[in-house]
Parts: C-alpha cells; sequence; structure tokens
C-alpha cells in the first residue's frame, strides 16, 4: 500500500454527509500514514446521515473560513445530498475547492460531491462519474458522464455510490501518495 507520510488530506464536508463517504476514506487516509482533517462551514460538529437516517457526528477541525488549501495536500469531497448541496451555495466552500483545483493538487469526489467541483468550474473538458442523478448537471458543466466505479481524469478522482467505495479509497490513497 502506498504511504502517505504524514500529508494533510482535507476533508470538506458539513450536516447531511453520508457517513460512509466520510468515514471510509478517512480511515484509509489515516492507514496509510495520512492526516485526515474535516473542514466545514462552521466550527463544532457536523451530523452523518446513513441515506436518510441521522447516524454519528464528527468535530470539525477547521472552518472553509480559516482553512486555506496550501495547508493540505489534497481534498475529499464526500457525497449525501444534503452535504453537497449545502456545500455549493456557499462561497468560502467553492473558494476552497477552487484552490485545490487551481494548484493542480488531487481531489477525490463521490456520490453527489462532484456538485462542489460543478460550482468551483472543474469538470469542463474532464471525463467524471457520480450518483445517476448528477449527470445532467456534470454534461452542463462540459463534462463528459460516464457510469463507472472509479473515474480518473488528471487530477480528479470520481466514484458513484458507496458500493464503490474499496476502489475509490485505493484509488485516492495512491493518487495522494504520488502528488
Amino acid at each position: 500500500m502506498p504511504e502517505l507520510n504524514g500529508r494533510r488530506i482535507a476533508f470538506l464536508a458539513t450536516d447531511g454527509v453520508e457517513q460512509v463517504e466520510l468515514t471510509e476514506p478517512w480511515k484509509a487516509v489515516e492507514q496509510a500514514g495520512g492526516e485526515p482533517c474535516l473542514v466545514s462551514l462552521e466550527a463544532g460538529t457536523i451530523q452523518g446521515f446513513d441515506h436518510h437516517d441521522k447516524a454519528d457526528t464528527f468535530t470539525v477541525d477547521a472552518t472553509v473560513g480559516n482553512a486555506h488549501g496550501e495547508d493540505f495536500d489534497a481534498l475529499v469531497l464526500p457525497g449525501g445530498v444534503i452535504n453537497p448541496d449545502s456545500l455549493r451555495m456557499d462561497s468560502s466552500a467553492v473558494g476552497f475547492v477552487k484552490s485545490f483545483v487551481e494548484s493542480g493538487k488531487p481531489v477525490a469526489a463521490i456520490c453527489h460531491g462532484p456538485w462542489s467541483l460543478v460550482e468551483a468550474d472543474a469538470v469542463k473538458g474532464k471525463t467524471v462519474t457520480s450518483w445517476p442523478s448528477l449527470r445532467t448537471d456534470l454534461e452542463n458543466a462540459g463534462a463528459n458522464w460516464v457510469d463507472e466505479q472509479l473515474c480518473e481524469d488528471g487530477q480528479l478522482i470520481t466514484s458513484r455510490n458507496p458500493g464503490d467505495l474499496p476502489a475509490f479509497c485505493a484509488a485516492l490513497v495512491q493518487k495522494f501518495a504520488a502528488a
């Protein structure tokens, strides 16, 4: 398994995050020797969900108002419907995503997570995947959408749903280790 050797990985999420899409990549980063950091809209905790049901809460490490892309080596955008819909409406969150995109640092997004990439103008000309309901949004933003468990295009890694997590986690650790 590739080693992340203390690389700092930002996880951008807020209330409504699909819990397993936060916790499984988080564990993969930790197991590879990386330092995950939960960045959110506000300090305190965020509410995770197991599909439509409330699950665990998670302590926020930094807010988008205080976090800076240059302080991290890569970015993970977990899904859930509420989480990325809230993030894409917050200019600081969109700016945080843009800072990774513009710097060329790797970004991994799963399920509804690519909504934030649409707002950050990061998918034009890229081949990506997502939860199927995002297909039109991604295509309208200039992406080539495919129905595959894992898609890598340049700095972007995308997957469709929790069933794709094993491939997604392996790919993001590989990409983050090489960055």
